[in-house]
């Protein structure tokens, strides 16, 4: 059975946990060679090793350009195209109007917008015709189980179970999705299948944006 995305080059941005990984797992599955970054060494040579020999690591923060400039450097001079583009990295603290600090603003516009701005901009001169672009916002996610997610509650592990029994109770299938479903729809978008589809919103969501 013929994969879906055979010899296709793929750059996922923050792919050293959570969805980003479970992204570069499964394009990696489908015959993609995948470049991933995130900006923890240790994680991200362990999410490396979890993709397998199709993956190439490169420590990248996507809010800084001289980053950007050095992972498509590397791009460039070892595939010469990208194929398809992830621009997952991203995330974030919350903090109660009053609260906010301009540091906590910078760092949430700068992971969120900066960086997804410049990383798709950057890209540009490498991406075929053709090339998928998928941002955070083309695969809406509801409530996954990511470390990220889990972090929101804290290091206990009763109020995170909390977190998550809550969400559940938010969405019509009854429960939290998993990094991997995110990570079949994004397999899908990426492929030839998706050839005439163009500024989708697709909701991997179990259904909560319907209510």
């Amino acid at each position: 059975m013929a994969r879906k995305l055979e010899g296709k080059i793929a750059v996922v941005t923050g792919g050293s946990t959570g969805i980003g990984l479970a992204i570069a797992k499964r394009f990696a599955a489908e015959g993609a060679q995948v470049i991933i970054t995130g900006r923890r060494q240790v994680e991200l040579e362990k999410a490396g090793n979890a993709v397998g020999p199709n993956a190439l690591a490169v420590q990248a923060d996507s809010a800084n350009l001289s980053d950007l400039s050095r992972l498509y450097s590397e791009v460039k001079s070892r595939y010469g195209r990208i194929d398809v583009l992830v621009a997952n990295a991203g995330g974030g603290s919350m903090l109660p109007l009053g609260s906010i600090t301009e540091e906590q603003y910078d760092d949430t516009f700068d992971r969120n917008v900066k960086g997804v701005l410049f990383t798709v901009q950057n890209a540009l001169p490498l991406l075929v015709d053709g090339a998928s672009v998928i941002l955070t916002g083309s695969i809406s996610p509801g409530p996954i189980k990511t470390p990220g997610l889990l972090e929101l509650a804290g290091p206990d592990s009763v109020k995170q179970q909390g977190m998550l029994d809550y969400m559940a109770m938010t969405v019509p299938l009854g429960r939290v999705g998993e990094p991997d479903e995110v990570a079949k729809a994004a397999v899908f978008l990426a492929s030839d299948d998706a050839s005439y589809i163009a500024g989708i919103e697709l909701f991997v969501d179990g259904g909560q944006a319907q209510i």
